[in-house]
């Protein structure tokens, strides 16, 4: 039941992908070029994601536990570190540069893209580095973070 309720939310992921527009990397860029030709419609769909999400994490809270699963799984991790401030520039530098994000590159692979092929494996090699990085460092947890875990 777990793995159809995960492929649901995969679709209608994409399906919101694909009708807001964001599979176009033309338009993440748009978003981004704020002296120029600025597209807002990428911030239209952001605040949608948040209020939905927000929404979602406010009702699952009322709930003592999760309907497919034993427990919830959220992160303790609160503190800005430097793994996630090195994470979220990289993030950046990558969306801008290509104005593709995973999700979206994902959905673009079914158009055989050169390009999208090209950032689908150098995505996949950057966490297969990451992966093996944090494999070899020791496990010490910090204040407000789970042991072995970076998020």
């Amino acid at each position: 039941m777990l793995i159809l309720a995960s492929l649901l939310c995969g679709f209608v992921f994409g399906l919101g992908l694909l009708i807001s527009g964001m599979l176009q990397p033309t338009k993440v860029l748009g978003f981004l070029d704020i002296f120029g030709a600025w597209d807002a419609s990428l911030a239209v769909v952001m605040a949608a994601a948040l209020a939905v999400s927000g929404l979602g994490y406010r009702l699952s809270q009322q709930r003592s536990q999760p309907v497919l699963a034993l427990r919830f799984d959220l992160s303790t991790k609160t503190a800005i570190d430097p793994s996630l401030i090195a994470g979220a520039a990289l993030f950046g530098i990558g969306w801008g540069l290509a104005g593709l994000c995973p999700g979206p590159a994902l959905e673009n692979l079914a158009t055989l893209s050169p390009k999208v092929i090209a950032f689908c494996v150098a995505m996949a090699a950057g966490m297969i580095v990451h992966d093996q990085w944090y494999a070899k460092r020791p496990a010490t947890p910090k204040s407000g973070a789970l042991a072995g875990t970076d998020g």
